[in-house]
């Protein structure tokens, strides 16, 4: 078995596909975005691994479906519980591998795996459930049952964590898993598999194929043996997994990208604003749900910049090992490219940087400087399309009317940040505003209960509680008739 060592743990390079390691012909490089440090390179797969990998999940598919959800929730319960006392190795190789803060990672990404793994099998022991109901005498009774192999396609700014988000409903409605993990964070999806392995999870029960999206994820997505397919990450690849999946009439659901806005009303307090703003640079921008345009009524736009940039100005940058680091690289070189291109060409354009602007010329490397843009036109790509960086625009409004307007003026639809010192103000445009999740004077609070999922090209579906399961799942209702028993 191919592996190397990564905080003292052996991690294996190889896919992970009916409980064994297999390796492929070629390989991908994987460095760590905080110095360029070689991480291991990892198997590439194609149609041979995939294919090796669905059959595997299918053929584990009915005794995994026979356990029933108390029979998969014990052994999901002993995965959330080897999560937990893995958090900090876990934290350790993941902020190696994609240059999140290592302290983010101990205190909240990591645990928030393991709480994943264990809603859900507890959701579906407890909580799914739809009391029969009656019709002309006839009992109504729905079901949900297990719909066959999931393949799960996750990002990789938090990658076990969105692979959690995934893996939980998936594995605890009965269904057998292949994940591809994104090419630039294979380790945890990795260190996971083995994971997998102490808890008890039969063979072929959860499967890993590491990859290209051109390759493994192509031949994942089309492949015949596969009844859902759950995918985050841009609109481009979401057009293209579609037209795979519509073939076999697949169902899919997507989670895509975002330009959210942050909506400054004039009766707003700015202390709060302002810091809900600067925590729009969380992850070095490198989040979907971040409300990169910022918003703000005229009257109160002069005072909500000088504040902003004070505080923004502040946000220390560097190693994410470092305790006091507040922001690390951005997760490659392909992107830090991506991120100065845009700045670059709004230059070009004429637009007003008032703050960064360019890479930390300091750091170097993949350090990208957190960056504002004042009033570009809002027509203009840097105002409309998705950075993902730690790159905001700051527009102004004059009424609520505009402010709206200028808020769903996208074709995005995944989140929304309203700041209000007026609860009855802060109704009227939550009411308004096209929006999977909208956050009133608070920012990235989450329940594993609620829906959540995005409106427009933002995505397709929603998870959370029993949303997930009508995915994963195939409801059905039987219906019984009162009449015509023999006993």
């Amino acid at each position: 078995m191919k592996s190397f060592q990564v905080a003292g743990i052996d991690i294996s390079t190889c896919h992970f596909i009916n409980g064994e390691r297999i390796s492929s012909e070629q390989t991908l490089k994987n460095t760590s975005p905080i110095d360029g440090q070689f991480l291991g390179d990892f198997a590439l797969g194609d149609t041979k691994e995939v294919d090796l990998a669905v059959n595997a999940a299918n053929a584990a598919f009915p005794a995994w479906r026979d356990l029933g959800p108390h029979g998969r929730g014990e052994i999901l319960e002993r995965l959330a519980k080897l999560i937990e006392d893995n958090v900090e190795t876990l934290a350790q190789i993941e902020t190696l591998d994609n240059g999140a803060l290592l302290r983010s990672h101990i205190r909240g990404v990591m645990p928030r795996a393991a709480a994943n793994i264990r809603f859900f099998a507890e959701w579906a022991s407890n909580n799914l459930k739809h009391e029969p109901f009656e019709t002309r005498g006839h009992s109504n009774n729905v079901s949900w049952d297990p719909s066959g192999v999931a393949a799960l396609i996750t990002p990789w700014n938090a990658p076990l964590m969105l692979a959690t988000w995934k893996i939980g409903p998936a594995l605890a409605a009965g269904d057998t898993v292949v994940l591809k993990p994104a090419e630039w964070t294979p380790l945890t999806a990795s260190f996971f598999a083995d994971l997998t392995v102490k808890a008890g999870m039969p063979k072929g029960v959860f499967n890993v194929i590491f990859g290209l999206g051109e390759q493994a994820g192509a031949a994942l997505t089309k492949h015949p043996g596969i009844s859902r397919i759950s995918f985050t990450g841009s609109v481009p690849t979401a057009k293209k997994i579609a037209r795979a999946a519509a073939d076999n009439l697949t169902p899919i659901t997507f989670e895509l990208g975002g330009k959210s806005p942050l909506i400054v009303l004039e009766d707003a307090d700015l202390d709060l604003a302002t810091t809900l703003a600067v925590e729009q640079y969380d992850n070095a921008g490198q989040v979907c749900l971040s409300g990169t345009r910022l918003l703000v009524h005229q009257s109160v736009a002069d005072d909500f910049t000088k504040l902003f940039i004070k505080k923004a100005s502040l946000i220390k940058q560097g190693d994410p090992r470092v305790e006091e680091t507040q922001m690390g690289p951005q997760i490659h070189k392909d992107h830090l490219s991506k991120i100065a291109g845009f700045v670059e060409r709004a230059k070009e354009e004429g637009a007003e940087i008032v703050l960064g602007g360019a890479p930390n010329e300091h750091l170097g490397g993949l350090y990208y400087q957190p960056t504002l843009v004042m009033k570009p036109d809002t027509k203009s790509e840097i105002f409309r399309e998705e950075i993902f960086g730690p790159v905001l625009c700051m527009q102004t409004f004059t009424n609520d009317d505009q402010a709206l307007n200028m808020a769903n003026d996208t074709e995005f639809g995944l989140a929304a940040v309203v700041v209000s010192g007026k609860r009855e103000h802060a109704a009227k445009i939550t009411k308004n505003l096209v929006a999977g999740t909208i956050w009133v004077n608070c920012f990235f609070i989450r329940d594993l209960r609620a829906p959540f999922g995005g409106s427009k090209k933002s995505g397709i579906g929603r998870d959370g509680g029993t949303w997930s399961f009508d995915f994963y799942a195939d409801v059905k209702n039987t219906v019984i008739a009162p009449n015509g028993w023999k006993e």
